[in-house]
């Protein structure tokens, strides 16, 4: 029987609605969004089936991963601060003004190229999606697994499953509660010759 990895993302954060933000004020929008939890609403029924077919419930520490867990229906068996976002620099800018998901977007392009400011760089995030993927796998010895986690944190480790000979078998996008299921032959042991 295959061992399967589902990496689902949460649902959508409970954010007041601001217009347009500095690079600057950024700073202040990324540390209420990563307190936010999530909208008041239930969570989409294929979500919930899909949730519903793990054995083994893993939560990023953030609020709005916990709360998707509770919107499932569930609770984590392990939480762990290792899931949570790649964090996102922000810069000292006053003008332009922009929509924070625009700046968002803008922010997280300047730390791919190596702009990583006070924040965790690229290459550590990347460091330690292999180590969330370690533990993954690890887990799922124990039966299907089940990440409620982040966007980008989530591709990096889907990229490391990939890498450790995972496959992508399912995916549903990249919106909230979206999720992508990873699938692994299991090893058997081979008969002994007589």
């Amino acid at each position: 029987m295959d061992r399967e990895i589902i990496l689902m993302r949460h649902g959508q954060p409970d954010l007041v609605r601001v217009d347009k933000v500095s690079a600057l004020d950024m700073k202040r929008w990324i540390a209420h969004y990563d307190l936010s939890e999530i909208v008041d609403q239930p969570a989409p029924q294929a979500s919930v089936a899909l949730a519903a077919s793990a054995r083994v419930i893993v939560s990023s520490s953030a609020p709005r991963a916990l709360t998707s867990v509770r919107a499932l229906g569930l609770e984590p068996a392990h939480v762990d601060e290792i899931f949570c976002e790649a964090q996102m620099p922000h810069a000292r800018w006053t003008l332009p003004r922009l929509s924070p998901f625009t700046w968002a977007f803008i922010l997280r392009i300047t730390w791919l190229c190596g702009f990583s400011g006070q924040v965790e760089s690229a290459l550590m995030a990347r460091a330690r999606a292999k180590t969330a993927a370690q533990r993954l796998q690890s887990l799922s010895g124990e039966g299907a697994v089940l990440l409620l986690g982040h966007g980008f944190m989530n591709r990096l480790i889907a990229k490391q499953l990939e890498v450790g000979g995972w496959t992508r078998h399912q995916s549903s996008g990249s919106r909230y509660w979206s999720a992508t299921t990873y699938r692994k032959a299991q090893a058997t042991d081979s008969p002994q010759a007589d």
